[in-house]
């Protein structure tokens, strides 16, 4: 219920259910025929106007509700042509599908659709019907520059978002890779300068244990065993700076999926599978970016889930996402990328799709 409540809450979707509402407010007015199916034909364009958000550009379920639309349309138009409120219908159906397809596809609809109109329209008598008709042309040709424009900010808004995300990634990796060089760096100076100072001086102090006549002193011992101590601890923390936890890359893949509205990013990163070298990290995080970008574009998927584990010398990457893929698999630039980058690593890549035709994706990567 919530989620129809959203779907309709949208702007685009309570314009286009006004304009509904008043072209059945048009048909309250006058005397009718066949007056129920004139209602239901309204229900279902309705329906299918805020049914198909969220649906892949070119999937056959959008294209046959874009259909439904206009069969509905063209039969109101058809039912109640002195109305002349039915093509407002058409005017929308356009409007749709130029926030959709290129202009090209667009235009050759919408030309289809008004060579329909005009049949309908003369069918039923009007002399007038190619004046009409191009009265409507206009405002289909209105309507479609609006949503070309729409269109195309979304897709620079979507861009921006994404480099966004990826320039704050690639940020993480850095800001934990510089905190690495430096960690290394402090140990390295611990461990030559105090490390070999306090070593000189452990050495001197045991010389002077050896003389006779310090041999029974109580601070030449106290000294002793304090320089022992201190050199102890250094070697602990020069140790403790070594022996780094890795990458985050969990932040980064995250900062990565966050401007994407879906799919959802379900992450598993074993406390074994530690990546400290940035070439690598950079590499898997491409490859998730990759895979995300075509659960979205190419399969509806609501979750994908991702998983990073260690076997022996390798790190293992598995990737799955829940959507459905109506088309046999088949390698583009994107997956090619993906091989590249896992190929330059001296890794393996796997592309595989469950029964429900999800996308499955198994790299194994030496680390």
């Amino acid at each position: 219920m919530n989620e129809i409540v959203r779907r309709i809450a949208l702007p685009l979707h309570l314009a286009g259910l006004v304009s509904v509402a008043a072209v059945g407010v048009s048909f309250l007015h006058q005397d009718i025929a066949h007056a129920p199916l004139h209602w239901v034909l309204l229900s279902v364009f309705a329906l299918c106007t805020v049914g198909q958000h969220g649906w892949p550009e070119y999937s056959a379920r959008r294209i046959a509700v874009v259909l439904l639309e206009v069969a509905c349309a063209l039969g109101l138009a058809w039912l109640a042509p002195r109305q002349g409120t039915a093509p407002v219908l058409l005017v929308m159906v356009v409007a749709q599908l130029s926030m959709l397809w290129p202009p090209r596809v667009v235009l050759v609809v919408a030309l289809l659709l008004d060579a329909a109109l005009y049949v309908v329209l003369r069918a039923n008598g009007f002399t007038n019907a190619g004046l009409i008709v191009a009265v409507y042309l206009g405002f289909q040709g209105f309507a479609a520059l609006i949503g070309y424009y729409a269109r195309t900010a979304w897709k620079a808004r979507d861009a921006l978002a994404l480099v966004n995300a990826d320039l704050l990634a690639t940020r993480a990796l850095l800001a934990d890779s510089a905190r690495d060089a430096e960690r290394l760096r402090v140990a390295r100076e611990l461990h030559d300068v105090a490390g070999h100072k306090l070593t000189a001086m452990k050495l001197n102090l045991r010389a002077l244990a050896g003389d006779p006549a310090l041999a029974e002193r109580s601070e030449v011992r106290i000294a002793q065993q304090l320089s022992s101590e201190l050199l102890d601890d250094i070697r602990q923390v020069v140790q403790a700076l070594r022996d780094t936890r890795g990458l985050d890359l969990q932040t980064a893949l995250r900062a990565l999926a966050a401007p994407m509205p879906r799919p959802a990013l379900q992450l598993s990163i074993a406390q074994d599978a530690t990546v400290t070298d940035p070439a690598l990290a950079e590499t898997l995080l491409r490859i998730v970016q990759e895979a995300l970008t075509n659960a979205a574009r190419h399969a509806d998927a609501d979750t994908l889930f991702v998983q990073l584990t260690r076997e022996g010398d390798a790190l293992l990457l598995q990737i799955e996402d829940d959507g459905q893929r109506s088309v046999r698999l088949r390698e583009g630039n994107g997956l090619s990328g993906m091989r590249e980058r896992i190929a330059a690593a001296h890794g393996h890549l796997e592309l595989d799709t469950n029964p429900r035709g999800a996308l499955r994706i198994a790299a194994r990567i030496p680390a």
